[in-house]
């Protein structure tokens, strides 16, 4: 691979992966990062590198979507391998508004798929990341293993496991060398404060209510985010094409627990003297509709073959997540204010879309 393509990069996971792919790996090409910038894209989470980086990196500004902005993409830049994470990704907005959802996550990926077709045998890796969600509500025993019917809950979880079968489809039928990784929650640096961990942080810095759906049962798989991108680069360089791979950080945990573990990290890290322990700002609201009640993740497949194992605990990941959020409170109040926005205006003259 020298010219890798990486869509939604400015993203959450995607800004963590171009991290660690120019900063930590062996690659020595160059990537292009192609992002939209709809409200959760912000350039500003690679604006500190961008330098360091020089030609080995490039931002540019397109809509998957656009089949002749991205035909010119692949054409002039000799594009050879993808690791596609553009993606709507919030549950919630998809219920309230899921067409955005359709077009992103299903069409987006489909002219990225038949771009790749035409251009094989240049294409040497498309690699799709997706979700544990498509597989549905897991019950209270067993896990999800890469075999697991697929059962999703949510527009959001549908239009993923709908952009996962046309990846199978395309290699199956066109003989297109994908690769799938279906990932449990992530966290960490830089994720977007609409999340649970980031919104309860900042909202537990702030004295605000810390709403929690229903009891806060629900049980979640947590993976701390650069353990994720080990594995996203693993697979891509050393996995088997046509496989899906199941990625995992070993941490069940109930919602309600995270957000107590929460709570006590931001009372020890930044304690207010007058007020009670943040715990007490906790409040259980009205459940989301479908609501699914567990996830797990099996991870043999990808510990086995390819020998990835998470490196952090819940424990020592929520530790440095909680840390890089109290260290980076500017990034947080633009983020909060809107201002990043005005900067992304400025500099690419995309307002803001909501």
């Amino acid at each position: 691979m020298r010219h890798l393509l990486v869509t939604g990069g400015c993203g959450f996971i995607g800004a963590n992966f171009i991290r660690f792919v120019l900063d930590e790996s062996d690659f020595n090409g160059c990537i292009i990062n192609v992002d939209k910038l709809t409200y959760a894209g912000n350039p500003e989470n690679l604006a500190d590198r961008v330098e360091a980086w020089g030609p080995r990196y490039r931002f540019i500004q397109a809509d998957i979507v656009d089949r002749p902005a991205m035909e010119k993409i692949f054409a002039e830049l000799a594009i050879d391998s993808v690791c596609h994470f553009a993606a709507e990704s919030h549950v919630d907005r998809s219920i309230v508004a899921p067409d955005a959802f359709v077009q992103t996550n299903i069409v987006g990926t489909h002219v990225l798929l038949d771009i790749c077709r035409q251009r094989s045998p240049a294409i040497q890796r498309f690699h799709h990341v997706s979700t544990d969600e498509v597989y549905g509500d897991l019950g209270r025993e067993g896990y999800f293993t890469e075999s697991t019917a697929y059962r999703p809950s949510s527009p959001y979880s549908a239009s993923k496991a709908a952009s996962d079968h046309l990846v199978r489809a395309f290699q199956r039928t066109y003989g297109l060398p994908v690769t799938i990784c279906n990932c449990s929650n992530n966290y960490g640096p830089y994720q977007f404060p609409e999340k649970l961990i980031p919104l309860m942080v900042l909202n537990a810095l702030d004295g605000k209510p810390l709403p929690v759906y229903g009891d806060g049962a629900q049980v979640r798989d947590w993976l701390f985010v650069r353990d994720h991108c080990r594995a996203l680069w693993q697979v891509m360089t050393q996995g088997r094409r046509g496989e899906t791979y199941n990625v995992g950080g070993n941490c069940e945990m109930a919602n309600l627990q995270v957000v107590e573990m929460v709570c006590d990290l931001v009372d020890e890290m930044a304690p207010r003297s007058p007020a009670g322990p943040r715990r007490d700002l906790i409040t259980f609201v009205t459940d989301r509709p479908g609501h699914d009640r567990r996830y797990a993740i099996d991870c043999a497949k990808i510990q086995s073959e390819l020998g990835w194992q998470p490196e952090e605990s819940f424990a020592t990941g929520l530790r440095k997540t909680v840390q890089w959020y109290l260290g980076h409170r500017a990034w947080v109040a633009r983020i909060q204010s809107g201002a990043y926005r005005e900067w992304i205006a400025s500099h690419y003259g995309i307002r803001d879309e909501g």
